[in-house]
């Protein structure tokens, strides 16, 4: 039996989730995002630490017996107490766990990286296609009001032809979190670099047709299994560049600048999760023009957008095809890293849809942050 089957539309207006991985972003994110959606319910949890699942449950009013180890993952999955999961683990566990769900009829949010290797991410599409599930990525600003307006600013031609776009995303990163295992996919380029890469290709709406890239690392302990940084040029039709750097260790910054033959477009901070996020629009000589964009639950977006997928059977964008787009040229530019050469990408079929102002929700921001159990933040904050 199918999600789809699961739900009576005319009745029942809520999808209930079951959030798999209870880290610092499930915790500090996406739980109290629920709140903020009419149409989404989280119902269960899957986690292997013990407190997290009872003190979490109690949060929010889950059940001691809708917790669930990762080993009765498959037990939740058959359980018919949910519709959909949102799966939060680290990068390569994301295509077990999808497969999983897609095979037992159940509908997929998973977070970005999609996997770690383009194979994975075609195995991902092909069950859910197979099982007639819905599956999604959770590019959260493909949703947001300030990234959307950018886009309709840049491809209105108020800056002219756009002509090359640069981003800076750093922040500093404590050893001890996944994000700095190469055993789970991880890195700077796939954690951070890749909101970099998106947002490259939906100011340009166009995919990049070669890359090259290139790491350092200044010798601490943390950074013995991923880069400290990594910077990379991507050429777009048009002969337009994209370039970025990214970091693990250096002061907090997330911005883009999009250059055009008229004028430029300045963001600012380009890629946070809830913050006044600030619009910089010079054009030729005539005055700066200043735009803010107030605070919203960029996650209660997502969960909103991809439940009404599920009860109204449409098929979702950002699906599994946009994260396909983006593991494809984050494995170009490993291998740029490990050649020291330009490395082709040329013939990446687009997605079927890009995000445009019309996918813009605006949820109201989370007023308080959880108390989080036995998790902490990149920054190494609990």
């Amino acid at each position: 039996m199918t999600a789809n089957q699961l739900l009576d539309p005319a009745t029942e207006r809520k999808i209930r989730y079951a959030v798999v991985g209870l880290g610092w972003f499930a915790q500090a994110t996406a739980l109290p995002a629920f709140a903020n959606t009419e149409n989404s319910q989280v119902v269960a949890l899957v986690s292997d630490d013990a407190t997290k699942r009872t003190e979490v449950a109690k949060k929010y009013g889950i059940e001691e017996t809708d917790t669930y180890t990762y080993d009765r993952y498959d037990e939740l999955l058959s359980s018919g107490t949910i519709d959909a999961v949102y799966i939060a683990l680290p990068n390569h566990l994301h295509c077990d766990y999808t497969l999983r769900a897609a095979q037992a009829g159940i509908h997929i949010l998973c977070e970005k990286p999609m996997a770690v290797t383009v194979a994975e991410c075609e195995r991902m599409i092909a069950a859910a296609r197979e099982n007639h599930v819905k599956l999604a990525i959770a590019y959260r600003l493909h949703f947001d009001a300030a990234n959307l307006q950018a886009i309709e600013i840049v491809n209105s031609g108020q800056i002219g032809e756009p002509r090359f776009f640069h981003s800076i995303f750093a922040q500093q990163n404590e050893g001890a979190n996944s994000r700095m295992r190469a055993d789970t996919g991880s890195g700077t380029i796939e954690d951070i670099g890749i909101y970099c890469i998106n947002a490259a290709r939906y100011i340009f709406r166009a995919e990049p047709i070669e890359v090259f890239a290139t790491s350092a690392s200044n010798g601490e302990e943390r950074f013995r299994e991923v880069a400290e940084m990594s910077s990379a040029i991507l050429r777009f039709p048009g002969d337009r560049l994209a370039t970025f750097t990214c970091s693990f260790g250096a002061a907090k910054i997330a911005t883009y600048q999009v250059m055009g033959t008229a004028g430029n477009l300045h963001v600012e901070p380009a890629y946070a999760i809830q913050a006044h996020i600030k619009h910089v629009l010079s054009i030729d000589d005539a005055p700066t023009q200043e735009y803010s964009f107030e605070p919203h639950d960029q996650l209660a977006a997502v969960f909103s957008y991809f439940s009404d997928c599920v009860l109204d059977d449409q098929e979702p964008a950002p699906s599994g095809t946009e994260g396909l787009i983006d593991i494809k040229i984050i494995r170009a530019l490993k291998e740029s890293i490990e050649t020291g050469k330009f490395v082709s990408v040329a013939g990446i079929e687009p997605p079927p849809q890009r995000p445009t102002v019309a996918q813009q929700i605006e949820c109201p921001p989370i007023q308080q942050q959880p108390q989080l159990v036995n998790a902490a933040d990149p920054a190494g904050k609990s």
